[in-house]
């Protein structure tokens, strides 16, 4: 199991490596700037398709930015 401080530092190697430094900072800011509930958002923020059918989403579009970022 990760300590919370090595999932702080993979999610912000993450966030980095999917936004850039400067979008990452920008979305950080706005995330803590604004109420955010994230069990809130789990529940309605998600589009209502079956979870296959939303799995086969996410997994085109990590397809999509992992070829983006070989790209670079």
């Amino acid at each position: 199991m990760k300590t919370e401080t090595e999932i702080r530092i993979a999610g912000m190697h993450a966030l980095i490596g999917a936004l850039g430094l400067v979008e990452a900072e920008r979305f950080l800011m706005a995330v803590s700037r604004e109420r955010f509930d994230y069990t809130e958002w789990r529940r309605h923020g998600l589009p209502d398709l079956p979870l296959d059918e939303l799995t086969k989403l996410a997994n085109l579009e990590a397809e999509k930015n992992t070829h983006l970022l070989n790209e670079q």
